[in-house]
C-alpha cells in the first residue's frame, strides 16, 4: 500500500484520489498520532457487502458449497 504523509495528501488530493479511483489500490495516509486510508467507494461497498454476507449465519458454507457444485448437475430449468 502506498503512503502519503497529510501534508502531501492534502497538496495532491484529486492526483490521490484518482490514482485510487483507478487502480483499486488503498492509500495509506499517515497522520503525526494516527492515519486515515483512503479507498474508492465501489471498494469500500464490495469489502461491506461481503462483511454483511460473511455474517450471515450458514452463508459461507452455502457460498462454499455453491462454488465447488459442478454447473453440469444443477438443473436447467428455475422452479419458482
Amino acid at each position: 500500500m502506498k503512503t502519503r504523509s497529510v501534508n502531501e495528501a492534502r497538496e495532491k488530493l484529486p492526483e490521490l484520489v484518482e490514482d485510487v479511483l483507478l487502480n483499486h489500490e488503498p492509500m495509506l495516509i499517515s497522520g503525526i498520532n494516527k492515519n486515515a486510508v483512503l479507498i474508492a467507494e465501489s471498494d469500500w461497498q464490495a469489502m461491506n457487502e461481503t462483511l454483511h454476507l460473511l455474517s450471515v449465519p450458514g452463508m459461507q458454507d452455502a457460498i462454499q458449497s455453491g462454488m465447488s457444485e459442478n454447473i453440469e448437475s444443477t438443473s436447467k430449468e428455475l422452479k419458482w
